[in-house]
């Protein structure tokens, strides 16, 4: 089932050229090259068996089997098959380079051959195997030593041109071997792309398809748990954080710039993953890297090492040993790529390597040792802490394993590749005891059974020997130069830009703890240190929309505690002296804060504030709660002026909480009081006039209808006055009494056509003093008040 299933998957990858040339130094030409090789293959091959792994006397079958298809878009008549090798064996690493690198045609020996009918049609896929022997082949192994040596199959068509082709190894090892297997540790990278960016959100959910059956993350930990060779595991915190997170109970994926969010169950899969990760882990030694994996390099050259320390502190590599129930069994230090320049590696031997360890290097950043020596995988590097160990891991052996191995033709090159390598660094000095590390890329993806075949063929070829990498960081150093840093590997760094805004989060991050009292609830240490990983360093775009995502989530945060005002930003000051109400709350769920409240005039000279007290400046707050300050002012004037209020942080001189809000105080000649009592009174002087008006018009209507009625009862006896003026005499509400001699006079409070009767009691109702108590109009009290307003803005008003 297994064979049809690889079948299958690979009828659809035969696009691929199957040839895996050696990557150049450079990752941009490394890219480029498959390309320019399957540019020219008009037929594309992949291989789907090469066996036996490793042939001899006893095992002198050699089987080679594939697909070809023809992707010219029209036919190829006559297309053939035929095998190309060599005879002699490889005779050094470079040499297998060269060969690697090269069409089959440049072997020297051809042997059988056979027509290919069916990829004559375009777009047609037909599968082929050769079957041979040793003797047929003509090989002889080396004495004493393995021997490698290059098979390859090429495409004719029918003019015996060359079309297509594709190259491999087969090793050859003697029934009497005379050599020292070479001692090979394993480094195995559980690391991971960030998935979140504040510590509540995740930005995706891609982990659980990681973690799942066929997944990546679960490959390689089924890798590890289906051999027995020993490896050393190198764990990124922020990923098993990450996991826990989700196993742990329900949690939250909003993309960045999403509106949404969605509510994701407590993750079954986290938990399985980690349960077999403990398992496969449980015999192994491992190392944490620091937290996130932060670009350490470009951390120090930007200046900002202290993330590097923060990093690596307990308290955020701790959740490693947290998950695995242990501490790490070795201290090394890792830089990404395994290239660091001095300035690095002096603040990773400070930050990891202060209680011993080793650094994990590229054997491409170190000269060979001087001849006849052979390149071993341990050395030393002096740093200002001392010298310390360095393992070297071979970039070239890296470069075979973590790239071409996604597709099962690629993978097989790189079994295949892989043995040939390891037996031709045993054939090379067979007397001398050889040390190699082993350290895939970071984000390793090999196809499915890729890594555990390997780590198989570790423990299983008669040439190799699986060792802890304890053993081999304790095995005599080398005197190797060190090559130092290039600045040709700046290019593929975290960019400035990011990190310079990065270090602003970082700034408005570290005020907002500053203020946090009591337990810390709410902390982005580790969301700034997810941003400086060095994930990012070939998802720039994704690494812009996380980070824009942080600063979103962290001014939310921040904005919880804030001064409060109006829509308008208005504040209006009877007076000239008076208080300016100031309102702090803090919304924040669980999180008590302290802050600094400060208020400062934009001109002393047209508005001055006073100072609070220490104790009433400096505001506690509990969650949900609001506290109002009064901050005394005093204007040169009315008009206009503009007040900063802003929260600092306590105890620390100047240093501000979150942005300033910006007040405009306007300021008028009368308070507040006395404007509520002068418009009041206007109102009710207009109510009186509109009565007065009314009744004026009613006896009006009376008197033109000559009944000397007037509108308001009877027009005989009255009694006492009702406090109303009389008709007819002059000035509306004047007594007659004070005009005498005027024609139409009686006596006083008489009217004409009123019978006589006794005067009324007291004053007039239409008296001069009657007018001035009369309800509902100003008395003398209120003309006397025309400052209070003044007076009661300086009161506070």
């Amino acid at each position: 089932m297994r064979t049809v299933k690889r079948t299958v998957a690979l009828a659809a990858l035969v696009p691929c050229m199957a040839a895996v040339p050696m990557m150049p130094t450079s990752p941009a030409l490394a890219r480029r090259a498959p390309a320019q090789v399957q540019a020219r293959a008009q037929v594309a091959m992949a291989l789907t068996k090469v066996g036996p792994k490793t042939v001899s006397e006893s095992k002198p079958q050699i089987e080679i089997s594939g697909l070809a298809k023809n992707r010219t878009g029209h036919q190829l008549p006559g297309v053939s098959l035929r095998l190309r090798y060599s005879a002699q064996p490889v005779t050094s690493r470079t040499q297998l380079d060269q060969l690697a690198t090269s069409p089959p045609n440049a072997l020297p020996n051809i042997g059988p051959a056979k027509p290919l009918p069916g990829a004559a049609s375009p777009g047609a896929t037909q599968g082929w195997t050769f079957k041979t022997t040793v003797r047929e082949l003509r090989l002889r192994a080396p004495a004493g030593t393995p021997g490698v040596y290059p098979v390859g199959v090429e495409v004719l068509n029918s003019a015996q041109q060359v079309v297509g082709g594709i190259t491999t190894f087969v090793t050859y090892m003697p029934n009497r071997p005379n050599f020292k297997p070479v001692a090979v540790g394993w480094v195995l990278p559980l690391i991971d792309q960030m998935h979140r960016t504040g510590d509540r959100t995740f930005t995706d959910d891609d982990l659980t398809k990681e973690m799942s059956p066929g997944g990546r993350l679960n490959r390689l930990v089924e890798a590890a748990s289906g051999t027995a060779t020993p490896v050393t595991w190198a764990l990124d915190p922020a990923l098993l954080d990450d996991v826990r997170q989700m196993a742990s109970g329900d949690y939250t994926v909003r993309a960045p710039g999403a509106k949404a969010s969605v509510r994701k169950q407590k993750s079954a899969v986290a938990a399985s993953w980690l349960s077999a990760l403990r398992d496969a882990a449980k015999k192994d030694p491992y190392f944490t890297l620091p937290y996130a994996d932060p670009d350490v390099v470009a951390l120090v050259r930007r200046k900002t090492p202290r993330d590097i320390g923060v990093a690596f502190d307990q308290r955020n590599t701790g959740v490693v040993s947290q998950v695995l129930g242990r501490a790490p069994d070795r201290h090394v230090a890792w830089p990404p790529a395994g290239a660091a320049g001095r300035g690095t590696l002096d603040q990773l031997a400070r930050s990891a390597l202060k209680d011993g360890g080793a650094f994990l290097m590229s054997s491409s950043q170190f000269q060979d040792p001087a001849p006849p020596a052979p390149p071993n995988a341990t050395t030393t590097l002096q740093t200002h802490h001392g010298a310390r160990k360095t393992l070297l891991y071979d970039e070239k052996l890296n470069r075979i394993i973590s790239g071409g191995a996604r597709t099962a033709s690629g993978a097989l090159l790189t079994e295949q590749r892989f043995l040939a390598e390891t037996a031709m660094i045993a054939a090379e000095t067979p007397s001398l005891q050889r040390t190699v590390v082993i350290a895939p890329d970071r984000h390793w993806d090999p196809a499915d059974g890729v890594a555990k075949n390997l780590l198989t063929y570790t423990k299983d070829a008669a040439w190799l020997k699986e060792v802890p990498l304890g053993k081999i960081e304790a095995a005599p150093a080398q005197d190797r130069v060190f090559n130092e840093y290039s600045d040709d590997y700046l290019q593929y760094e975290i960019g400035d830009a990011h990190l310079r805004q990065v270090q602003e989060i970082s700034r408005e991050a570290a005020s907002f703890q500053a203020v946090m009292t009591g337990p810390i609830k709410i902390s982005y240490e580790r969301a700034v240190l997810r941003m400086e990983s060095a994930a990012w360093r070939t998802s720039a775009r994704r690494a812009r929309a996380s980070r824009i995502e942080l600063e979103n989530q962290l001014s939310s945060d921040m904005r919880r505690v804030r001064i409060v005002t109006t829509k308008s930003k208005r504040v209006l000051m009877g007076g000239r002296s008076g208080r300016l109400p100031v309102l702090v709350e803090n919304t924040l769920r669980d999180q008590s804060v302290k802050v600094h409240l400060v208020a400062t005039s934009e001109s002393n000279a047209k508005l001055r504030l006073g100072t609070l007290d220490p104790e009433d400046a400096v505001i506690e707050l509990r969650p949900g709660e609001r506290a109002q300050r009064w901050i005394p002012a005093q204007a040169a004037g009315n008009g206009n002026f503009h007040v900063f209020l802003e929260l600092r942080v306590p105890g620390a001189k100047g240093r501000t909480y979150g942005s300033r809000e910006q007040v405009t105080v306007t300021v008028t000649g009368y308070g507040r009081l006395a404007l509520l009592i002068t418009g009041g009174g206007l109102a009710v002087l207009f109510v009186g006039v509109g009565v007065r008006a009314i009744r004026a018009r009613r006896r009006r209507k009376a008197e033109a209808a000559g009944d000397g009625s007037t509108g308001m009862g009877s027009a005989g006896t009255g009694g006492q006055d009702p406090g109303f003026p009389a008709p007819g005499l002059p000035g509306a509400g004047i007594s007659a009494t004070e005009f005498p001699g005027v024609s139409g006079a009686g006596p006083a409070g008489a009217g004409p056509g009123t019978p006589p009767g006794p005067a009324p009691a007291g004053p007039s109702a239409g008296s001069a003093t009657a007018e001035r108590t009369e309800p509902g109009l100003p008395g003398p009290a209120a003309d006397g008040q025309a400052g209070g307003p003044a007076e009661r803005g300086r009161d506070g008003d």
